[in-house]
């Protein structure tokens, strides 16, 4: 999208705003299904932090994502201008890609689609 939806927008502030990761959202962004929760950017980094801290390799980029941008809690004047995917999958036929879920961070202004909810295969 060009002029990035302001439902998305507003549903993104309210996620920040109350720094809770249980919305569920699915969006389509270059012809790529994601879904999963929403969570705010500052508990989206410290999770993405953690995670590289505890590998041998990745470690040294911790500090990157740890450094959020005004402490803790970002503080924002300004419309969200990506969503923070917390255990997230993108859909790829009858396969959730990873698993067990992932962390993505999506500009909104690549949404092309998008529903509230959190899809999911079933094997039968």
């Amino acid at each position: 999208m060009s002029n990035p939806d302001e439902l998305l927008v507003a549903l993104s502030a309210a996620v920040e705003s109350e720094r809770s990761n249980q919305m569920s959202l699915t969006v389509v962004v270059g012809g790529a299904v994601i879904t999963g929760r929403l969570a705010p950017e500052a508990v989206w980094r410290e999770r993405v932090a953690e995670v590289l801290k505890d590998s041998d390799r990745l470690g040294p980029f911790s500090d990157v994502f740890a450094d959020a941008p005004g402490g803790d809690r970002p503080v924002r004047d300004e419309a969200p201008t990506h969503l923070h995917f917390h255990l997230a999958r993108i859909l790829q036929g009858s396969l959730g890609i990873p698993e067990t879920g992932g962390m993505y961070r999506v500009a909104i202004k690549d949404v092309s689609a998008w529903t509230v909810g959190d899809l999911s295969y079933f094997d039968q």
